[in-house]
């Protein structure tokens, strides 16, 4: 396998890896709108006895999903930096080639 073949072959990874984490987060969006409809109807001023236990209940089921988004925001963007640190484009963004192809101090390339 070449170069080329080899860096194609991880950019689909990649590419992949991207739609798998979109996936995910399209289902937790659809999953908090059930829980906020759920909290809607169900966690009412009647059913606790302060407004203060009230907010903890409803912030604490925000909260989990604030913290699964966040965590795979993060995993997204470590991905990124990965390729944008083993990928870069030349000066006018035309020329695509590998951190390692870059030429040395002497400009031979080795």
């Amino acid at each position: 396998m070449t170069r080329e073949e080899a860096g194609r072959v991880a950019l689909d990874a990649l590419a992949k890896i991207q739609w798998n984490v979109s996936m995910i987060l399209e289902a937790k969006a659809v999953e908090s709108e059930k829980v906020r409809n759920w909290l809607i109807n169900h966690l009412t001023h009647h059913t606790f006895t302060s407004h203060q236990d009230q907010m903890t209940a409803s912030l604490q089921f925000g909260n989990l999903n604030v913290q699964v988004i966040d965590g795979l925001a993060k995993v997204l963007g470590g991905l990124t930096r990965n390729f944008k640190a083993a990928l870069q484009t030349g000066g006018d963004g035309a020329d695509l080639y590998y951190a390692s192809d870059e030429p040395n101090a002497d400009g031979d390339g080795l």
